[in-house]
């Protein structure tokens, strides 16, 4: 991580107003059109599987993951992934999503999908998803539709719409 001493953290429940503060300053008011906050307005991402990013107390990355539903078949969609942009261009972001691809992996899951750019989320193994194959709600490029196979094979056969999993929905 050159010259930085960089911490990567599971999220705590006390991280949430610095990880809003921080979307707000990287994504700005847009980002809750986007169909990825869509899905996010009704199932809340798992603690466990999202990470922060710290030099000392400083909290200068975050990478979150919530449980959906390709058709029936349950994924994580990562997302959203977010660096300061004073630290970016370091490795932060790739550290983050390194972690919670391992972690996501160590506890049974097996996809992983996010929308993304993918000459960049290629570098950890992200392809694109065939067109058709995930439909997500709202207007989408479908060539952002990235998916990362956890299991070998896991992604073959797979397809329909994406929504949160419902069995995890807020009360």
């Amino acid at each position: 991580m050159n010259d930085l001493s960089l911490t990567i953290l599971p999220e705590a429940a006390g991280d949430a107003q610095a990880i809003e503060r921080l979307h707000e300053r990287t994504f700005g008011p847009g980002r809750f059109v986007l169909s990825a906050y869509r899905i996010r307005e009704h199932v809340d991402h798992l603690l466990e599987l999202s990470f922060t990013a710290r030099i000392g107390t400083l909290l200068v990355g975050s990478v979150r993951q919530l449980p959906v539903l390709i058709g029936e078949t349950p994924a994580l969609l990562l997302g959203p992934l977010t660096v300061e942009p004073p630290f970016r261009g370091r490795g932060v972001g790739r550290l983050l999503m390194e972690r919670a691809l391992k972690d996501a992996k160590e506890r049974g899951h097996r996809l992983v999908l996010l929308v993304g750019d993918e000459p960049y989320y290629s570098r950890v193994g992200f392809k694109p998803v065939p067109k058709g194959r995930v439909i997500m709600p709202g207007p989408v490029d479908a060539s952002r539709i990235l998916v990362f196979e956890l299991v070998d094979g896991a992604f073959e056969g797979v397809s329909g719409a994406l929504g949160p999993d419902w069995s995890k929905a807020r009360g």
